[in-house]
């Protein structure tokens, strides 16, 4: 089996003279070695000048032929006055994509262009700018509401240090820290948004009802400290007070014990014969019964005159 040699120099033209043949063949970088191509577009210059209309008005552009029509929409911007992406631009009477290249379009030198405006594109532009700014405002909002409710939420976490040490808080506080984070709640449902600025608004609705949640549990267990508190103050004077009822109530019975025995001692000295005993009893006068004044009787004069005799 016979092998086949390759060689790198150039073959000869047959036609005759060596020196053509540096001119006809090239090296490409992976070492072949090929026939010199020639540009049959080499007289059309790398940098091109196109005139586009606009209105009646002709602007000469000066651009690189490779460029795309994105790019002299950009450079037409400035002049017109225009945003690129309301122009349209025509070549050969057809309408040609941004993304397009000049070159491979056919646009030479001292060619023709015509722009005009698209109302269509213009309003979907001017929709979507719309739609951006509502997204920034809504975006705006909710950071702003995250900043408050971040703030509220250092209230709420020290209420529940002070409460869970058995501490007590005014419920009028609690209160007012939950009308507050329910007016962020209400803040909240009023923004409407799409994609991930919804996600984020819906992360900071669960957010606020949890710490709304928090603070009713608080509220519950503050209350109970309070009447737990007013007992244990309450429960000491009534001590005292069931202490007095009961003094009172064993002297009464003392009493009632002593006078049913001495009438016992009675009933029982009257009937066997025995001298009773005789018990005075003394009864109290007021001082104004004792100060009363003595009425005295005064002597009536006689009605009749007596005569007397010697």
């Amino acid at each position: 089996m016979m092998k086949m040699k390759t060689g790198t120099s150039p073959p000869v033209s047959v036609g005759g003279g060596g020196g053509s043949s540096g001119n006809e063949w090239e090296h490409r970088p992976g070492g072949m070695v090929v026939q010199r191509r020639t540009d049959q577009n080499s007289d059309v210059p790398r940098v091109i000048r196109v005139r586009v209309k606009y209105g009646s008005v002709y602007h000469e552009i000066t651009i690189n032929s490779q460029s795309s029509f994105g790019e002299l929409k950009k450079i037409l911007s400035d002049q017109v006055g225009l945003h690129h992406e309301d122009m349209k631009v025509l070549y050969k009477d057809k309408e040609r994509d941004s993304k397009m290249f000049l070159d491979l379009c056919g646009v030479k030198d001292r060619s023709k262009l015509v722009l005009k405006e698209d109302p269509i594109s213009q309003e979907k532009r001017l929709l979507e700018k719309r739609k951006n700014a509502v997204i920034q405002k809504a975006s705006k909002s909710i950071a702003d509401i995250s900043f408050e409710v971040d703030r509220l939420a250092g209230q709420v976490s020290a209420f529940e240090t002070v409460i869970s040490k058995g501490g007590k808080v005014e419920e009028k506080s609690l209160v007012n820290l939950i009308e507050m984070l329910m007016n962020q709640l209400l803040r909240l449902d009023a923004i409407t948004a799409d994609g991930d600025v919804k996600l984020k608004r819906k992360m900071q609705v669960k957010r606020v009802q949890k710490y709304v949640e928090a603070l009713d549990v608080l509220k519950v267990k503050n209350a109970t400290q309070k009447v737990e508190i007013s007992k244990s103050v309450r429960q000491k004077p009534q001590t005292q007070t069931q202490f007095v009822q009961r003094d009172l109530l064993s002297f009464v019975e003392e009493e009632e014990e002593e006078e049913e025995e001495e009438e016992r001692r009675n009933s029982s000295g009257s009937s066997s014969g025995t001298p009773a005993v005789v018990t005075t009893k003394w009864e109290m006068f007021d001082s104004t019964s004792a100060a009363k004044p003595v009425e005295t009787v005064k002597p009536i004069p006689p009605r009749f005159k007596w005569e007397f005799f010697d």
